[in-house]
């Protein structure tokens, strides 16, 4: 498991007492994490509560795109009942996390909740459970656990709070979020996503994230089976290194571009290599760990990637799971336990109709398994919305493992 190197992206660290009177609002998502109050009988664990908010801030500080607040800032508020639009204002914040922690015995719950400190509106909740007997793990756990599930919450946020301003008005930021909505809301709409992000390149060539994401919608488009134009793969390899020129220590930009060059035939080590670095430099970032399972996936790891996608999981379990469902499913496919990829890739459908990948599996686990008849249904729902049934599958490194899935693919589309 890669490492931290201990990074941190824009922290404001303020030494002085808070200001009265508004703040401007940077541009980029900001983030105060306040005080968690101590809901155990006494005060003696307030250290242990004050360590776990330090260990927050700490993970999320490792989310480049975002500007945490400091303690030391954040902190002026410990002990006052807050209004957090004020708490907002006053520290130039979009969003506030706050919190508590109950002990009892040797167990605790921690609660948590983020909430948008313009509306006051609550955007996410959750809590965890642990025994004190190993609280410094269990502070990892947690802060570990809030950070991955603030990030996909919060570039949730900032697209629905892009989809409101007038479209004359947006910027390539606001054409890359509304892009980055689109990708995640359904793989149909990806062909759609890709002319946002080009335009957000065309405002600015060395707009990282739109290079990154584009490269990944050109090559998902050919992936599933919605573009047999060679435009794209040629677009596609410009877009991801050309990312990878101005990636510099982003984790998501070595991730999705990392993705995208690895299924155009890059050589598969040295993209898990940029994977490994993502990871290293936020050890919490769920898609990091999603796209580490892909490409251990295609370079014939089954078992890594099924731990790799289970560990984004783990850290983003708000987040849409079809992709990670399908992930888990193809790689027992691979591994050739059929019983347990069937049920997975029945559920990334369920999730999402539109992907086509999990159908080509299916198809091909129920042709292995000798339910043919199940087989070429699954290849019946698949050509109604994808007109390749066998598809080109270099992107499999191992060449025992491409065979079994092709194979099945033949069979299930034999004579239909």
């Amino acid at each position: 498991m890669p490492a931290s190197t201990g990074r941190r992206s824009d922290v404001i660290d303020e030494t002085v007492p808070r200001l009265v009177g508004p703040r401007p609002i940077p541009d980029k998502p900001s983030i105060a994490v306040l005080p968690f109050q101590n809901m155990s009988a006494g005060r003696k664990q307030e250290y242990f509560v004050d360590g776990m908010v330090e260990e927050i801030i700490t993970a999320l500080s490792r989310i480049r795109w975002l500007l945490v607040i400091a303690r030391n800032s954040s902190f002026t508020y410990k002990g006052q009942a807050v209004d957090v639009r004020q708490v907002g204002r006053e520290l130039g914040v979009r969003y506030v996390l706050e919190g508590s922690v109950r002990k009892s015995r040797n167990h605790v719950r921690i609660s948590a909740q983020l909430i948008d400190a313009g509306s006051g509106a609550h955007l996410w909740a959750d809590r965890f459970d642990g025994s004190l007997e190993e609280i410094f793990e269990l502070e990892d756990q947690v802060a570990s656990s809030v950070a991955g599930v603030i990030e996909p919450t919060l570039q949730a946020a900032e697209a629905a709070r892009s989809v409101g301003r007038p479209t004359a008005d947006l910027t390539a930021y606001d054409l890359y979020l509304r892009a980055h909505a689109m990708i995640w809301s359904s793989a149909r709409q990806i062909s759609e996503a890709l002319p946002l992000l080009e335009q957000a390149i065309a405002r600015d060539p060395c707009y990282g994230p739109a290079l990154a994401w584009a490269g990944y919608c050109c090559f998902r488009l050919l992936l599933d089976g919605r573009s047999d134009d060679p435009a794209h793969r040629v677009k596609g390899l410009d877009f991801a290194r050309r990312a990878l020129e101005v990636a510099a220590d982003d984790p998501g930009i070595l991730a999705n571009a990392a993705q995208a060059l690895a299924y155009f035939g890059e050589d598969i080590d040295a993209m898990m290599a940029l994977v490994d670095r993502a990871l290293a430099l936020n050890p919490n970032f769920a898609r990091g760990w999603h796209v580490s399972g892909v490409l251990r996936m295609s370079a014939g790891q089954p078992d890594i990637a099924i731990a790799h996608v289970e560990t984004s999981l783990r850290l983003s379990p708000r987040a849409r799971v079809g992709t990670a469902l399908a992930i888990i499913g193809e790689a027992h496919f691979l591994a050739r336990r059929f019983d347990e990829a069937a049920p997975h890739l029945l559920l990334a459908i369920q999730e999402d109709p539109s992907l086509t990948v999990p159908y080509r599996y299916l198809a091909a686990c129920y042709a292995h398994m000798g339910r043919l008849a199940e087989a070429r249904e699954i290849v019946r729902r698949l050509r109604a919305i994808s007109s390749v049934v066998i598809q080109d599958a270099s992107f499999l490194r191992n060449a025992e493992q491409r065979e079994l899935y092709l194979s099945g693919l033949r069979l299930a589309a034999a004579e239909i």
